[in-house]
């Protein structure tokens, strides 16, 4: 890890809205829009991973991957969503998960779901939401463990579109406060699937995929900040 990786301050909420208009104001000056930064200019195939072996940030290993979920199956003015990760090694060593993956430490990816972007057809942000563990086959860690290390979050050094590394980091330090809310609100959704389903709350058998939600009004977001 460089120098300048491991001593970079987290982002502030202020340089995150900079960030975010900036971002956009630049793919709609090149009128190419998010999701054609991200899947094929001739249309994403239905539940394929983009990028294949997902966007791995090369210094804290957090990640993403955005996918497009098949018509019938996702809101109609929903194009795809971004699902976005904490790397293990970003949090505190010989944490135990709440809920391991069925394959353990055997598992592919040793990583834990932080939250969903949802982005609309004109490639907006449109939603955020929280899934359930088997979505994603994640190490399920609880809210207050997620939230403590959200500022560690960064995706800007991945080896895909730079604009869309720096949106990404620049929207989940813009929310932080919400996300937290999602992810309480996950934990407690979590507590009533235990209740009637046991073990099973965590994996398909539950027949319960998405935990907690809120729509995202950008411009409000932007509006609300004391921005220069």
């Amino acid at each position: 890890m460089t120098t300048e990786a491991a001593t970079k301050q987290p982002m502030t909420q202020i340089e995150a809205a900079h960030t975010v208009i900036e971002t956009i104001t630049e793919m709609a000056q090149e009128q190419k829009p998010l999701m054609l930064r991200v899947v094929p200019e001739d249309g994403a195939t239905f539940w394929t991973h983009y990028p294949k072996n997902d966007a791995r940030d090369k210094f804290c290993k957090s990640r993403w991957y955005y996918h497009v979920h098949a018509p019938g199956s996702r809101d109609t003015d929903e194009h795809g969503h971004f699902h976005l990760f904490l790397h293990r090694t970003q949090l505190p060593e010989g944490l135990e998960p709440k809920v391991w993956p069925p394959q353990g430490e055997d598992a592919r990816a040793h990583v834990t779901h932080l939250i969903t972007l949802s982005i609309d057809t004109n490639g907006i942000p449109r939603s955020w939401f929280t899934v359930n563990r088997f979505v994603t086959n994640e190490f399920l860690y609880p809210a207050d463990v997620m939230i403590e290390h959200l500022p560690d979050f960064n995706v800007d050094h991945t080896n895909q579109d730079d604009l869309v590394n720096r949106f990404v980091t620049a929207m989940v330090a813009l929310y932080r406060d919400e996300i937290a809310v999602l992810l309480k609100e996950r934990d407690m959704r979590h507590a009533e699937l235990e209740a009637e389903f046991g073990e099973d709350a965590y994996n398909k058998k539950s027949g319960v995929e998405v935990l907690s939600q809120i729509p995202i009004d950008l411009d409000t977001k932007l509006s609300s900040l004391d921005l220069e």
